[in-house]
């Protein structure tokens, strides 16, 4: 019986513990670090905490298994920090342009489409975790993914250096 209570009362502490720690989190994401680039023209978007949450909800689930921590496990050498996203044609670096990624994806350079190897919205018949997908959750996906170089810093995309 002892036993029990003691049990339940370090679960009551670690789930407290857990929850204050949560909190504090999520206040921590104030505005302006919650604020990512929304087109190449330079307008912003401010994402909602619930954007925020469900972005790496949606990233973890459809995206995560090859791109965990913003790496691309299939080219090392193209991750998904902002210097990589910028450097692609079209540019990637904002929400529009990782939206239209995942809704029709090309090489780095733009040059030829990859949908039969790369899961999106066009691939969806081949791809199933891309068969649910709105146009929501694919801006808060790609909030998730801009938003992690401010959260994280360079260990985002691999940590790669770029001289």
């Amino acid at each position: 019986m002892f036993r029990r209570l003691i049990g339940v009362v370090v679960v009551t502490i670690l789930l407290t513990l857990q929850m204050l720690v949560g909190s504090a989190t999520a206040l921590e994401l104030d505005e302006a670090i919650r604020t990512v680039p929304l087109n190449d023209k330079g307008d912003t978007i401010v994402l909602s905490l619930e954007q925020v949450k469900e972005g790496k909800r949606l990233f973890n689930f459809a995206c995560a298994q090859c791109h965990a921590g913003g790496v691309t496990k299939t080219n090392q050498n193209v991750g998904l920090e902002p210097k990589a996203l910028a450097g692609a044609l079209p540019n990637r670096n904002n929400i529009e342009g990782l939206v239209d990624y995942m809704k029709n994806p090309t090489t780095y350079d733009g040059e030829k489409e990859i949908s039969e190897i790369h899961p999106s919205i066009k691939s969806a018949n081949i791809f199933k975790v891309m068969r649910n997908l709105t146009d929501d959750n694919l801006t808060a996906i790609a909030g998730h993914i801009l938003l992690q170089p401010k959260v994280v810093g360079a260990k985002w995309g691999g940590g790669k250096i770029y001289y």
